[in-house]
This record gives C-alpha cells, sequence and structure tokens, in this order.
C-alpha cells in the first residue's frame, strides 16, 4: 500500500477538524436561536425584581434567583462569593430648575451614584459652564468659587466605536466632583453621557478620591436637552441661576455575593475559563442592557454546552459579578479568592456592552494569543461577525491575575447602547431576543473554541 505524504495527512486532518467545529458552531447557534433560556431569565430579572443597585433588596433577590436557576442546569457545582459592598440610597426624585431673571424652567436630573445630598431646601447658586476638568485651573478659584460647575463636554459623535466617545468625556462625571471642590464649587451639575438629544438624565458613579468629607459637594447629571438649554440661558445671561435638590444616603457597607456556577473540566481541571457579566444595576431602571444582557448570556453559554453534551476539557465557569457600577467589589473579591487558592486561569470572557448584535470580541493579552485568535474569525463569518481586536475584556476581570490569561470582551453593536446606558429606558423593552441569543451563542462558540484548542504559553 502507499503511504501518503505527512503534509496531506496533516492538511487532511486540519480540514476534518475544522469542519467539526463548523459544525459544533452550527450546533450552538442553533440551540441558541431556538432552546435558549437566556430571554426568560431577563425577563424575570427585569420585570419580576427590577433595578438591582448593590446593596439593595433586589440585588439580594436576584442572586438568590440565579443561584437557583443555575442549580437547575445539571452543573457540577454552584456557589456564593461573599463580599461586602456599599449601600448608596438616591432617596426622593431630584427637583432641578433653571432660574433665568424671573422665569424658572424645570429640567430632568437625577444624582450621581455616591453623591452627597444637598440641603432639604435644596441648592441655589450661579453656574459656570466648562467643556472639561482641565479649564477649572485656566479658571482659577475667583471664578469658580461658591459656584455651581457645569460640566458640558458631549460625546464625540465622530467615533463610529462610541465607547471611544465615553472614554472622552466620562471623567467629567467620575472626577468632576472631586477637581470643582477643589476650586470652591458648591455642587456639580454634568452633561449626560448619552449621544442623543432627549429628557433622560443618565447617572453613574463619580469619586470624591482622598477629600475630606466635610469638603464633599453634591452631583448631578442633566439631560442632553436641559444641558443645552442651561448652555443657552447661560450664553444670554450669564448671570443665570441653578436649583437642585437631591435626598441621597450612604449607608454601612452590606453583605453581598457573586454567584458562580462551573463545570469541570475533563482533562485539566485546574485550568479555569470563566464567562460572565454584572448582576447589580444602577437604581433608575431594570438595567436590562447593562447588565443583565451578560448575566442572562453568561448563564446560556453554560446552558448551551450542557445540552450538546459537551464535557469541557478545562473547567468552565460563569461568574455573576456583584458591584461593577459604584465599586468593582465583585471584580477584586474573585481575584482576591483565585490569588489566595492559587487558581490557574487562562481564559476570561465578559458581557458588559449590552445585549445588541454581536459584531466580535476585544482582547487583552500578548501578540502570539491574539494572533491565534483571529485564526477562529473565518468560524465566525457566517453568523457576521468579523471584529478580532486588541482592547479591553472588561472593568469585572481587569484585576483578574494569572500566569498567562487571556481577557475578551464581547463587542456587541455599540450605536444604540448609550441610549439607555444608566438611564430609566434602560428596560426589558429595549431588548431583542434574538439579538440577544447571538450574543449568547457567539460567546458559548468562542468559549467552546478556546477550550478545544487552548492558549499560547507566554
Amino acid at each position: 500500500m502507499k503511504k501518503l505524504p505527512l503534509l496531506f495527512l496533516l492538511s487532511a486532518f486540519s480540514l476534518t477538524a475544522q469542519s467539526n467545529d463548523e459544525q459544533v458552531l452550527k450546533d450552538i447557534y442553533r440551540l441558541s436561536l431556538t432552546n435558549a433560556k437566556c430571554y426568560s431569565w431577563l425577563d424575570d430579572l427585569s420585570n419580576k425584581i427590577g433595578p438591582r443597585l448593590s446593596g439593595s433588596e433586589n440585588a439580594q433577590k436576584a442572586v438568590e434567583y440565579t443561584k437557583k436557576q443555575l442549580e437547575t442546569l445539571g452543573l457540577d457545582k454552584v456557589y456564593l462569593q461573599e463580599l461586602m459592598v456599599p449601600k448608596w440610597v438616591r432617596g426622593e426624585k431630584e427637583t432641578a430648575y433653571i432660574q433665568d431673571g424671573k422665569t424658572k424652567t424645570n429640567v430632568p436630573v437625577c444624582a450621581l451614584g455616591m453623591s452627597i445630598a444637598t440641603s432639604k431646601k435644596g441648592l441655589t447658586a450661579n453656574v459656570i459652564e466648562v467643556h472639561g476638568i482641565k479649564e477649572l485651573a485656566e479658571l482659577g478659584e475667583d471664578k469658580i468659587k461658591g459656584k455651581i460647575v457645569f460640566y458640558n463636554r458631549p460625546m464625540d459623535p465622530e467615533n463610529i466605536e462610541t465607547f471611544r466617545s465615553y472614554g472622552g468625556c466620562v471623567d467629567q462625571r467620575f472626577s468632576g466632583a472631586k477637581e470643582a471642590a477643589k476650586f470652591g464649587a458648591v455642587g456639580v451639575i454634568v452633561r449626560s453621557m448619552n449621544l442623543r438629544l432627549d429628557d433622560l438624565p443618565h447617572t453613574g458613579t463619580l469619586s470624591y478620591g482622598d477629600l475630606p468629607k466635610g469638603e464633599y459637594i453634591p452631583a448631578a447629571a442633566i439631560s442632553t436637552n436641559g444641558a443645552d438649554l442651561l448652555s443657552k440661558t447661560l450664553a444670554k445671561n450669564p448671570d443665570t441661576k441653578f436649583f437642585l435638590k437631591q435626598s441621597c444616603q450612604q449607608f454601612e457597607d452590606v453583605v453581598s455575593y457573586n454567584v458562580i456556577g462551573q463545570i469541570e473540566g475533563s482533562e485539566h481541571p485546574e485550568r479555569i475559563m470563566t464567562v460572565g457579566g454584572h448582576l447589580d444595576s444602577w437604581d433608575l431602571a431594570d438595567g436590562s442592557h447593562d447588565d443583565g444582557a451578560g448575566v442572562v448570556q453568561g448563564m446560556e453559554v453554560l446552558h448551551i454546552l450542557k445540552q450538546l453534551n459537551y464535557r469541557p476539557k478545562n473547567t468552565l465557569r460563569v461568574v455573576l459579578f456583584m458591584n461593577e457600577e459604584n465599586g468593582g467589589r465583585g471584580g477584586d473579591k474573585y481575584n482576591e479568592l483565585a490569588q489566595t487558592n492559587n487558581e490557574n486561569h487562562i481564559f476570561a470572557l465578559e458581557s458588559d456592552s449590552g445585549g445588541f448584535s454581536p459584531r466580535g470580541f476585544s482582547f487583552e493579552c500578548n501578540d502570539a494569543n491574539l494572533k491565534k485568535m483571529q485564526s477562529f474569525a473565518a468560524l465566525f463569518e457566517p453568523y457576521l461577525i468579523h471584529s478580532f481586536i486588541k482592547g479591553h475584556g472588561g472593568s469585572d476581570i481587569s484585576p483578574l491575575q494569572s500566569k498567562n490569561i487571556i481577557k475578551a470582551g464581547l463587542k456587541p453593536d455599540s450605536q444604540r447602547y448609550f441610549d439607555y446606558h444608566h438611564a430609566a429606558n434602560d428596560r426589558f423593552d429595549a431588548i431583542n431576543k434574538r439579538e440577544l441569543e447571538l450574543g449568547a451563542a457567539t460567546m458559548a462558540s468562542l468559549m467552546y473554541l478556546v477550550d478545544q484548542k487552548g492558549i499560547e504559553d507566554n
């Protein structure tokens, strides 16, 4: 019998392996689009539980609900990781108006997360408009002291990647109050991080940094329409005043949990691959896009693989992190315990960019592993997945340290995400069932391929 050349045999094996991978991906997408639970899970999280701010009763209900659902999937292990989280309560609905002479015009505002309250009578002061933190130093204390600083730098509409636009202005929300207080400001109003003009203020966390508590000042977001109106009014009348009243409170930290489910690896149980999102949300809405979608997609990954009777080589974990929105303590605690237990994580995948149509992934890894991840791209082309780039993996997996790890983030289409991000319209009715399921299938497919092919050693 004539022996076949080794190169031919290797090529035939490669084609067979690729053909098998193609079939597995077909099965994954088929199952996700016909037999997924992620949409009904999200329905429960959003409509039966609702907003899930860390430290709240609803956050605890979400912990209990997701743990119970994971236990129905026949995983090898489901458990909780205890951690302490902040408890910040918004209180009564905020009120605000622009006072132009004798004319008072109400505008939509909401307190920024972790902000202090105004006095019970509210705060009234003149306004100084700036377009970024750097302008504070240029203006100096003489022009800022006793006034409300109005940060009015909008998201840049020219970027196709809207997260780049968000990153270009979010510092004024996160650090704006701290920096303005240093110049004697009495409050802060921040233009909402939103690309469209509407009447919905978008919340989000702030940090007072190392400021003494006695120097904290109240901070709120104003809707984009409200911001434009305030800016136009100030241009006509620099003596315009602004009234703000909010009653938020900060309480002592409380106990909460990360929720974890796992399938033990059949060949390398000591090697761990994680997938998931953050279980907490802001309190203005039920957080269906941010990040209920990521939570149920992560759960769906393990549900799909269990339906396929797939036994992974490595240990697969879904991790539902608590407290991403106003502290990041869930990710920190997960990494802390991973280090304590000397765990070897090789891959971590996060979904925290909304439940829109998937477009690809961003990877934090070395060049060799980026090349390996990009070698999977052809398998995803039938599903319109095209973007395999170097970039941020995710906030919750960011602290995770291991000897050799790839961190990846699902990249959905981002054009509509900031219409909903941290706002009162981030509700279940903003979710498209099919898009949500396609995202889950895309994540499950990447988890399968990495589990099968491994990663490149440093």
